[in-house]
């Protein structure tokens, strides 16, 4: 079994819209390198702006 790791460990980025940083989630982890923003309502909230 997997040993379970601290969210201090857990790789980070930083948000496209509001620029706060958010930590990696399992079910991101097939996406993470395509993942930008840390919620929903900042991704539809920077498609709002019309920025790619």
């Amino acid at each position: 079994m997997a040993r379970m790791r601290r969210k201090a460990d857990l790789p980070e980025k930083t948000c496209a819209h509001c620029g706060r940083p958010f930590a990696w989630r399992r079910k991101w982890a097939r996406d993470w390198h395509r993942v930008r923003y840390c919620s929903k309502a900042c991704r539809a909230a920077h498609k709002r702006r019309g920025e790619p």
